[in-house]
């Protein structure tokens, strides 16, 4: 018994599938696309939720889910009463370290430690819209042109992809946040580690 192939009719299901009529878009399609030439408080709210700052610039605390953010320390950065951790004084190159906060940061670079993102005086309360452009898409500290570099992990190579609308709506969300009075110590640089 001669075996048939089945290459013809694979071949002509695939061409009948490359020469379907093409779909039309939904005509509201409009309700699908993400307006981001708007600033908003909602749209922060969304955006510092979901592009995880609090990851970072939020104390924690256990819970029987292990750890969650402090609500009463949200965005305040690294705990100014927290000295560095005795781990981060022992020589380990190559190795990036975290305090169990997640806000202090040891690398080649030296200690860094996130800041107090709140409306405080002490975070981004004097702030104005500008400077905070300035330090998302220039990577700026305290978002002041001549400054130095934000200091890793802060992925502000990243962020700066992020429309001048998101990083607006990013920043007038952080404005109605609890503020905290939390000064961030000032980095540590790689030869004053022990």
């Amino acid at each position: 018994m001669k075996k048939k192939s089945m290459w013809p009719v694979l071949a002509i299901l695939a061409g009948m599938g490359c020469n379907s009529p093409k779909e039309t878009p939904p005509k509201d399609l409009a309700l699908l696309t993400v307006k981001t030439d708007e600033v908003s408080v909602s749209r922060g709210a969304y955006l510092v939720n979901t592009i995880g700052c609090a990851d970072c610039h939020s104390p924690k605390m256990m819970s029987d889910h292990g750890f969650v953010v402090d609500p009463a320390r949200n965005l305040s950065g690294h705990p100014s009463d927290e000295g560095v951790p005795e781990a981060f004084n022992k020589e380990m190159e190559g190795v990036l370290m975290f305090n169990m906060h997640g806000t202090a940061q040891k690398g080649p670079w030296g200690v860094s430690f996130a800041a107090n993102i709140t409306p405080d005086a002490t975070g981004i309360g004097n702030w104005s819209e500008e400077q905070f452009l300035t330090a998302i898409k220039k990577g700026k500290f305290k978002g002041l042109e001549g400054s130095r570099t934000l200091l890793p992990l802060m992925p502000w190579e990243y962020y700066r992809n992020l429309t001048d609308a998101d990083i607006k709506s990013i920043f007038a969300y952080l404005k109605t946040v609890t503020p905290v009075d939390n000064v961030v110590p000032p980095p540590i640089p790689p030869t004053g580690v022990q």
